[in-house]
């Protein structure tokens, strides 16, 4: 039996009393989007993964050839992009759909991971999806993963959770990850590409990547997803009990 299986127990139970928001920030490759699907199916929450929209928003702009650095060209581009969520039976998860089309696959792409970061700089896009981000929270009940989640997105979230881990951990992390999908990439131009994003988010002037005031700090560096889904159940469980 897992050990935080009695916390899970007592957020459900909680959590049918009252429903919260819960933010998950950080950097590239920390493992937000693993913990916030993993807290959103113990606690019966809706999961919204942010960065997918981001991915699918750079997927268009390439293959529509839209000029990102002029504003006339991306706010007419978004007028023509729907995005939505839609529940995949085979393997249990939510997939990002991209005007109609499931893109989930195709949106962790190389060539999108070396764009997004700076496509999602763009003020236009940002407030895009900010926008259709804050009405799937209108509702709570939601665990939603990103970089301004918690600053910009749902300032107000009662739980806040930044998550942080050494840059040779998540190298690693992402290379495994990307290796599974092409066996030609290298360690070194993963780290790169990390380096890059990571300085591209925290650095850009609209919304850009940084904790919360009342964000608590999560080092996965050395821990299990269980044992860090213990952890982050056990503060939602604090939560939920004094909302």
């Amino acid at each position: 039996m897992p050990q935080f299986d009695e916390a899970s127990k007592l957020v459900q139970f909680y959590g049918g009393m009252k429903k919260i928001i819960i933010t998950i920030d950080g950097f590239s490759s920390c493992g937000k989007s693993t913990l916030a699907k993993q807290m959103a199916n113990e606690l019966n929450y809706v999961f919204v993964d942010s960065g997918a929209m981001y991915r699918a928003i750079t997927l268009y702009f390439l293959r529509n050839h839209i000029n990102w650095e002029k504003t006339e060209d991306v706010v007419d581009a978004l007028k023509e992009i729907n995005l939505e969520f839609q529940y995949n039976d085979h393997s249990g998860k939510s997939d990002m759909v991209l005007n109609d089309e499931n893109v989930e696959v195709l949106i962790r792409d190389m060539l999108v991971s070396e764009h997004v970061s700076e496509v999602a700089a763009i003020k236009e896009v940002r407030e895009f999806a900010v926008d259709q981000q804050q009405r799937m929270g209108k509702r709570k009940g939601l665990v939603m993963d990103g970089r301004d989640i918690g600053t910009t997105v749902f300032p107000r979230a009662e739980l806040k959770i930044f998550v942080t881990a050494d840059p040779a951990v998540r190298v690693e992390r992402r290379f495994k990850e990307m290796y599974e999908k092409n066996p030609s990439i290298t360690i070194e131009e993963v780290k790169n590409n990390l380096e890059m994003r990571d300085y591209i988010d925290s650095n850009r002037e609209f919304s850009p990547l940084r904790q919360a005031d009342d964000a608590i700090v999560l080092d996965n560096s050395n821990l299990t997803r269980d044992e860090q889904l213990e952890l982050a159940l056990e503060w939602a469980q604090s939560k939920i009990s004094c909302s």
